[in-house]
């Protein structure tokens, strides 16, 4: 592990003893899997407390294979004076996309967490205006859900097993 992450797994520990269910290193980034009830604690405490001041990316993430934690939310913090960066990732199922919103402690989440709204469905409380961002507010479904098949079913020529299902 990285002396970044041995940093942060310590504060996170000492700050939030149950927070963490899992830390390790990912292509680079000291990654931490965080508990729901505890993300907004957790994001507050990394910005003001151990400087990380930016939130460079928060995505959705489905994995339909994963049962219980098919859902992800990942967020990608940076700290500039150090230029060190972490990841939180957030996991859940279908049934408990609710999760509180982080706009009061990064704005730039806005967007963000419309954009996970709008393609997989999580819904964001406390979000001040949770709406489709880039599909038709007519779409009664999130279209980045791996629920749906690549092709229609009328094709014989493409199957998904091509296409990484």
């Amino acid at each position: 592990m990285s002396e970044l992450h041995d940093k942060v797994l310590s504060q996170l520990q000492n700050q939030f003893p149950e927070a963490v269910t899992f830390s390790g290193d990912e292509r680079d980034f000291p990654v931490f899997h965080i508990e729901k009830k505890n993300l907004l604690e957790v994001l507050k405490f990394l910005k003001s407390e151990m400087g990380f001041q930016f939130l460079t990316t928060m995505c959705g993430i489905h994995y339909p294979d994963q049962g219980e934690n098919e859902f992800v939310l990942m967020y990608q913090l940076h700290c500039l004076p150090t230029n060190e960066r972490i990841r939180l990732k957030c996991m859940m199922s279908k049934a408990h996309l609710d999760v509180p919103s982080c706009t009061s402690i990064f704005p730039t989440a806005n967007w963000m967490e419309r954009e996970a709204f709008d393609f997989y469905g999580f819904r964001f409380t406390g979000h001040p205006d949770l709406r489709r961002i880039l599909n038709m507010d007519e779409m009664n479904y999130h279209p980045m859900r791996k629920e749906y098949a690549l092709e229609d079913a009328g094709r014989d020529d493409k199957e998904d097993k091509y296409f990484g299902r």
